[in-house]
């Protein structure tokens, strides 16, 4: 049995089909071949590293079946979930509430779909994951944004807190259907407590709002702590909301496109179901129920223990780099993801320019804050191998240093 595994290993992911990798440039950024295939990727939340050995496993004894045809999602796959979510988080949940489907961002469309209409409005606190914003819109409802709350601390440092005013004024509005939470937080990195969750949804509750929880990093946390499931508050805080999950982030395994939606209302899964076939997003391959029931497991949980080990120590390179070479850049305190968020406010361009600047001068790219609804930052990726990680910060320190020599 497996007890130790290897991040370190490089994976060549150029022209694999990679959207981390091998996507198109920005707008308006031109580089030679030479500097495209030099390009070093911190941006999109995909990891670099190898999944699970038993995920492999697993997918390698479904390969070697050989027929691929319409999947049937066994009863073993929702033990699997059940058992993972109360071993691992004290979360009791029933087969009947699990709903599943492609991806979190579909199922975030198909809930929107369910519960608003065209015009209705759909609560944020920003900075927050981009797709929520396209997920509305696309459902032709209202973006309502109540921003997080920043607040600094000691070494440089920051985090932030939710505006529980601005929710009671958001919640208040009888036009606003739904309350969608980031938890754990992205790009923030926050992983809300309880005293936390039970706040805002004692806000929803009291005006009719829906909680929608979006769940999909829980399983990255700072070592020795865990998340809070929005629903594990229970009573009235799990029957008046709905969780959005999948391993997907956690065990890298985003293109095999399976998540579940958790609901424990009849009457509101009806309308998700159906929400779910309008959108065709019905139907699952193969491959990603194998690798649900491999990731929730007991070797799966003891890589995942090492992976988190191998990402706050990247943390704390970052943090150091940071701290030593770039102090007028202060970094998020990170409690969970694998996602590093930087104030940029500093320098006069916007988080556009300078993700254009990173990726023409130094060849290394990292995301935009104004994706996520908050300028003057960018959100790196810590996912990789620790000497890719090194050489991404070397090109950053650069890159941030020639701008800093430039503007200030």
């Amino acid at each position: 049995m497996k007890t130790s595994f290897d991040f370190e290993i490089p994976v060549d992911r150029r022209g694999s089909g990679s959207y981390k990798w091998d996507a198109d440039l920005p707008d308006g950024v031109v580089l030679t071949p030479a500097q495209r295939r030099r390009v070093i990727p911190l941006w999109v939340a995909d990891m670099d590293f190898q999944a699970a050995p038993c995920i492999l496993d697993a997918l390698r004894r479904r390969v070697e079946h050989g027929v691929f045809g319409y999947t049937r999602v066994p009863d073993s796959y929702y033990d699997a979930t059940i058992r993972w979510f109360a071993d691992r988080h004290g979360l009791s949940l029933r087969r009947e509430w699990i709903l599943y489907t492609t991806g979190v961002v579909p199922a975030l469309s198909a809930v929107i779909k369910a519960f608003c209409s065209p015009g209705e409005g759909v609560i944020v606190q920003t900075p927050v994951y981009n797709c929520f914003f396209s997920s509305i819109r696309n459902n032709q409802c209202r973006i309502v944004v109540v921003p997080l709350l920043r607040r600094n601390l000691p070494g440089g440092r920051f985090t932030y807190g939710m505006d529980y005013d601005g929710l009671e004024r958001a919640c208040a509005d009888p036009g606003n259907r739904i309350l969608l939470l980031c938890n754990p937080h992205n790009p923030a990195g926050r992983r809300w407590t309880g005293e936390e969750l039970r706040r805002a949804g004692d806000i929803a509750r009291r005006y009719g709002v829906i909680v929608v929880s979006d769940e999909i990093h829980c399983e990255i946390v700072a070592p020795g702590t865990a998340y809070t499931p929005y629903a594990s508050l229970g009573g009235d805080y799990c029957r008046d909301s709905v969780t959005l999950g999948s391993p997907s982030k956690s065990f890298n395994t985003a293109g095999l496109q399976i998540a579940n939606i958790i609901c424990a209302r009849p009457e509101w899964r009806e309308k998700i179901d159906k929400a779910i076939n309008i959108n065709e997003i019905c139907d699952v391959n193969p491959f990603g129920p194998v690798a649900l029931e491999a990731a929730y497991s007991d070797e799966g949980a003891r890589w995942l223990a090492a992976l988190n080990e191998i990402i706050w120590r990247n943390y704390e390179t970052l943090l150091t780099r940071f701290r030593s070479e770039l102090p007028e850049f202060p970094v998020a305190e990170l409690e969970a993801t694998y996602l590093a968020w930087i104030d940029t406010s500093v320098l006069p361009l916007s988080s556009e320019e300078i993700e254009a600047e990173l990726l023409r001068g130094e060849q290394v790219w990292i995301n935009a804050g104004s994706m996520y609804g908050a300028d003057g930052f960018i959100r790196i990726n810590l996912a990789c191998p620790s000497a890719r990680l090194q050489e991404g910060l070397d090109r950053l320190v650069e890159g941030l240093r020639r701008l800093r020599r430039a503007f200030l």
